[in-house]
């Protein structure tokens, strides 16, 4: 099954942190990126740009909305995601407890519906 893995954390807080820290983190998110993959899991990961950067569209009564950033009441933001295959959701909670941020933040584990008629790779 697959599980997505959205990794939440304070950008405020990361971006207190010493360059050399948000690179080690980085790095240690790639490294778990290898290793998930040789144990064939790995399906697609990333960090996100800051919400500041992000756009938010509803749509109403047929009408499009877009409003700049984020505005939902949290003080963490989604900074990225593991798109992984697990076997059950255990094994989905090992990988998320090995994703760096989760030292800073929170991980979410979600299982991913299976649906036909959608394109493939």
């Amino acid at each position: 099954m697959k599980y997505m893995l959205l990794v939440h954390h304070d950008e405020a807080l990361f971006g207190t942190f010493s360059l050399a820290r948000q690179q080690q983190m980085l790095d240690e998110s790639v490294a778990l990126t290898h290793q998930i993959h040789l144990a064939g899991q790995y399906l697609s990961a990333s960090p996100l740009l800051p919400a500041s950067t992000a756009a938010i569209v509803r749509v109403r009564d047929g009408k499009g909305f877009v409003t700049d950033g984020p505005f939902i009441e949290t003080r963490e933001q989604i900074a990225g995601y593991f798109l992984i295959e697990a076997k059950d959701l255990d094994a989905a909670i090992a990988i998320a407890k090995r994703v760096p941020g989760a030292q800073i933040g929170t991980v979410e584990v979600r299982p991913v519906k299976e649906i036909t008629g959608l394109p493939k790779d």
